[in-house]
């Protein structure tokens, strides 16, 4: 990180910062081409240790590139604000974000992907561990991202 003076080291606000994103990006390598996808999520927390899991469908290009390499960049952002001046390049935006690195993965046993579609449906509001759907369970893809390192960072 280049200014240090941004940073965001209280553990409170960059649980906050995760907690209120409604989306998670997730940067992918492609060859020599980047490929982001917007996603939603859900997380768990084991001390300071964070786990993201995602739902997708089983074919297209985000499995595509999986299969070849697991490593992902993330990011997630809240309270964008713009700010204006008579001066055009003191223009600027206000915000929180996460930006951080994982391995990903298709989450294979069962019971993991339930418990991880109920974290995406718990961080969206649904109250409480969902019945098991099978049905919508057999069309999706569970992934894992174990979350390796990350950095909150802040405009106020």
């Amino acid at each position: 990180m280049r200014r240090f003076d941004r940073q965001i080291k209280d553990s409170t606000e960059l649980r906050e910062i995760i907690d209120r994103a409604d989306v998670c990006r997730i940067a992918f390598a492609d060859g020599s081409e980047p490929y982001i996808v917007t996603m939603n999520f859900g997380c768990l927390w084991d001390g300071d240790r964070l786990t993201l899991y995602f739902h997708c469908a089983k074919a297209g290009r985000k499995i595509d590139l999986l299969g070849r390499n697991s490593r992902v960049c993330f990011e997630m952002d809240i309270d964008h604000e713009l700010f204006k001046d008579e001066v055009p390049c003191r223009w600027g935006m206000k915000f929180r974000s996460i930006v951080g690195y994982g391995a990903l993965e298709i989450v294979k046993d069962p019971a993991e992907r339930h418990k991880g579609i109920g974290l995406v449906l718990e961080h969206y509001g649904f109250p409480g561990q969902p019945e098991p759907d099978e049905r919508m369970m057999s069309v999706i893809e569970v992934l894992r991202l174990d979350v390796e390192e990350f950095a909150g960072k802040k405009k106020a």
